[in-house]
């Protein structure tokens, strides 16, 4: 594909050669000759100097850059967009496999694809476009909506309602029962969990994620939200919109998780928590109680820049308790005089 084309694609501008042809799409430091990488900063411009790629994307055009450069908006999206046009491609294998077990009662668009073992319960719904891989589990009377890709091993409970454009990675369990008990009669009695999910438009879910069922009403993640590998998301939590969990994050039960919220990495959100939209929580953070729109870090979270007060000084707290010892010998001498 010739650059010219590529800058029609995505609506890019050239400075330079719009004749050569790309072949590929890379990352700087694994680029070929022939493929097209992308500049999101100018601390990697040194990097793309000596990189083998044939052009770049970049925002504004880049003068001491000697390779033919695409002006975008937003190189990164424009990467994604490129990658999608060169690498991903149509699925072998279209319609209902007959080594699938599809109930007589389940209601599947002819534009669907189910692949072999697959098991599709009675009353459950496939929207068009939908791909339905190897070993993934439909409950009765779930929906699925139109274009979205279950991959292999997904389990997706009785009850289950997932909107359009949904995509949800091998391992994942939707709609498990809650982690509800009461203790009584000298033992922990389970509550019945009798509600369920609903996966709104646009969700990505990782690889091994949880989403519990509601032990009434609805479990809910909200259009655009994207949940990274090895999330737990409890019982009637309610996730809005293009909210962003990394991988690890936990949330108990009944906690509301505002609009456009993130989550990093190992984040544990306790009960009953509410969370504004577009706050913050750093890596290995914890969320207690009522927390406003901040960025916030720490196990007993505060605002980000009282946490990092607080590191740095923790880090000189050996040093302080020496300094804190010789003062009290002094004092102690002083004293006895």
């Amino acid at each position: 594909m010739k650059l010219k084309d590529i800058a029609d694609l995505i609506g890019g501008e050239i400075a330079g050669n719009e004749e050569i042809e790309i072949t590929g799409v890379s990352g700087i430091s694994n680029a070929k000759e022939g493929d097209i990488t992308f500049l999101a900063g100018t601390k990697w411009l040194k990097g793309v100097k000596v990189s083998k790629a044939g052009a770049v994307l970049v925002k504004e055009t880049i003068k001491e850059l000697d390779k033919p450069q695409v002006v975008t908006a937003n190189p990164q999206y424009a990467f994604a967009k490129l990658l999608s046009i060169f690498y991903e491609k149509p699925h072998s294998f279209t319609g209902i496999s007959k080594e699938a077990f599809v109930s007589e009662y389940a209601d599947i668009n002819n534009n669907a694809t189910v692949y072999p073992f697959a098991y599709v319960s009675g009353g459950a719904k496939i929207g068009s476009g939908t791909i339905i891989y190897p070993f993934v589990f439909v409950g009765e009377n779930g929906s699925i909506g139109d274009n979205c890709v279950i991959y292999p091993s997904v389990t997706i409970r009785e009850g289950v309602c997932i909107g359009s454009r949904v995509i949800i990675h091998s391992g994942s369990v939707i709609g498990s029962d809650g982690f509800g008990y009461v203790f009584a009669e000298g033992a922990h009695q389970k509550i019945p969990q009798i509600g369920g999910v609903i996966i709104e438009d646009d969700v990505e879910i990782g690889a091994n994620v949880t989403i519990d069922r509601a032990t009434t009403g609805n479990t809910i993640i909200g259009r655009g939200t994207k949940i990274d590998n090895l999330v737990q998301i409890g019982h009637n939590v309610r996730v809005g919109k293009n909210v962003i969990l990394v991988a690890q994050v936990g949330i108990g039960g009944s906690s509301e998780i505002g609009d456009g919220v993130i989550l990093g990495g190992q984040v544990g959100v306790s009960d009953h928590v509410s969370i504004e939209s577009g706050t913050m929580i750093g890596a290995k953070g914890g969320a207690m109680g009522e927390m406003k729109k901040g960025i916030y870090s720490g196990i007993l979270p505060m605002p980000h820049r009282e946490w990092l007060k607080a590191m740095a000084v923790f880090a000189k707290l050996p040093e302080l308790s020496k300094k804190i010892k010789e003062m009290e010998e002094k004092i102690k001498a002083l004293s006895l005089l």
